[in-house]
């Protein structure tokens, strides 16, 4: 019951003006930050990982933008949940589609996002114009989860490979020219994740974007969304592909996708999704960090 109410008022939320939904999504986020106790501990104990050479007031001043980031996110992801094409369209604008356009003609492909907030905005955004794969972890509630994979397909009907289900049904879908848009940097435990540094950190993190590319000759074409000033919406900017990827040396080319995504967190720090415990899973003999 909870949960239907408060997407009855997300709903609610999508029928404000632009510039109106970001501010008061950012006051959402200052509002999650200051009730959510145990997230806000992830995203400073995060930003003290990956960042040790800030001051604590500097890593304190990025924790706030991150949460103004996150909950305006979160308020202008119900564009894409329940606004017709054109004002989906509208909100996020595409530039460097050739890229994925030209990999896409001449074979498979793993389109690599990493995991910023307005991400699910992203995924929507595109479905609009392409077929395309992706792998689902179920959510423990059965009415979120049935709305998520809802509005993750009010536009087309996009293959939601289920985590449990295994790789078999993403390599077959690869194998059919069916893209995959793949989110390599969560902490998924240490089934199929090997150790490699983030910021320095060691984190699990999964080698099948090599290996998939190994195994079905996809090109990796990484997709990036940057959230704009308030009232201005998103900017997705596909980039060319990887060039010399996969090496066959996994390892390395799994640490050459985290460098990447390093790079790509220090353009615009807040925007990166930090309340995800991104290094939960330890290297054995190693005590927990949250």
């Amino acid at each position: 019951m909870l949960t239907r109410v408060a997407l009855a008022l997300m709903w609610l939320l999508h029928c404000l003006p632009l510039p109106l939904l970001a501010r008061a999504g950012e006051v959402l986020g200052l509002l999650l930050m200051g009730l959510a106790r145990e997230r806000r501990n992830v995203v400073h104990i995060n930003l003290e990982l990956c960042f040790p050479d800030l001051t604590v007031a500097q890593r304190d001043r990025l924790a706030r933008a991150h949460f103004r980031a996150f909950g305006r996110a979160l308020a202008e992801t119900t564009i894409a949940w329940w606004s017709d094409v054109e004002r989906v369209r509208k909100l996020a604008t595409v530039e460097g589609k050739q890229h994925f356009d030209a990999a896409n003609r001449s074979g498979p492909v793993i389109v690599l996002a990493p995991h910023f907030v307005g991400v699910e905005i992203l995924a929507i955004r595109l479905s609009i114009e392409e077929n395309a794969q992706s792998m689902y972890s179920h959510q423990k509630n059965a009415v979120f989860d049935r709305f998520l994979v809802s509005r993750r397909t009010r536009f087309r009907p996009i293959r939601l490979a289920s985590r449990q289900e295994g790789i078999k049904p993403v390599v077959r879908g690869l194998k059919a020219r069916l893209p995959l848009f793949f989110l390599p940097d969560m902490d998924f435990g240490p089934r199929d994740a090997i150790f490699v540094p983030f910021f320095g950190v060691p984190a699990a993190t999964v080698d099948a974007v090599p290996r998939l590319a190994a195994l079905t000759g996809a090109a990796v074409v990484p997709v990036l969304i940057e959230q704009k000033p308030a009232g201005e919406g998103y900017l997705i900017r596909f980039l060319p592909a990887w060039e010399n990827y996969p090496s066959r040396d996994f390892p390395a080319d799994t640490l050459r996708m985290n460098r990447f995504i390093e790079e790509c967190v220090n353009a615009a720090p807040e925007q990166y999704y930090w309340l995800h415990k991104r290094f939960k899973t330890r290297p054995p003999g190693e005590k927990r960090i949250y």
